[in-house]
């Protein structure tokens, strides 16, 4: 008796969701703050190995310093900016037809669509990045790695880097291979300007 209960409410949020176009606004949030997440854990490995004989804890402790503030910086400017832009669609749109739609299934995907949108703007780093530092931390409880701790993080998040590129490219029908290649360049460019500006 519950599951048709359960599927009538999935089919509604599903409704409100493909009402608000949140896809294409989902897949865009994903992408430039996974990029972001992923960039910034590559400075800061770079930043680390150029450095020298630095302990793992604290390459550790910064790194997910640094991916935990992402994750919360993309979830809270995700949803103050969203809420703010769907409520100002909302109110033109009522003054254009001259009715009230906060109550009406558009208004309820202006009000659904900010919390989805934060979610996954928060989410993309934080994941991206836990991802890149997960060798430091198999490392760090004596997992035996191919290369050193700093080195296979940096092969993940060049490796990351890449698959954000060949998404990009499905995504807007791009050969992916030069879509995957466009932003490694950028992620190999970073690195290159943190090697050359970290003091030795």
């Amino acid at each position: 008796m519950k599951r048709p209960a359960a599927n009538g409410m999935f089919g509604r949020v599903a409704t409100l969701l493909k009402l608000a176009r949140w896809r294409g606004i989902a897949r865009r949030y994903f992408v430039v703050n996974g990029f972001d997440g992923a960039l910034t854990m590559l400075g800061l490995i770079v930043g680390f190995h150029v450095s020298g004989e630095v302990e793992l804890a604290v390459v550790i402790n910064a790194c997910l310093g640094a991916a935990v503030a992402l994750g919360v910086s993309g979830v809270s400017s995700a949803y103050i900016s969203e809420v703010a832009e769907k409520r100002r669609e909302l109110r033109e749109l009522e003054r254009a037809m001259a009715v009230e739609l906060e109550s009406s299934a558009y208004g309820r995907a202006a009000r659904l669509l900010p919390l989805l949108i934060a979610l996954v703007n928060g989410l993309a780093p934080l994941v991206l990045s836990l991802l890149i530092i997960t060798p430091l931390w198999l490392a760090h409880y004596g997992v035996a790695l191919p290369l050193t701790p700093l080195e296979t993080a940096l092969a993940v998040a060049f490796g990351l880097i890449f698959l954000l590129g060949v998404f990009l490219g499905r995504v807007s029908g791009v050969f992916w291979l030069w879509a995957g290649l466009r932003t490694l360049l950028i992620a190999v460019a970073t690195g290159a300007l943190v090697f050359l500006l970290t003091p030795r």
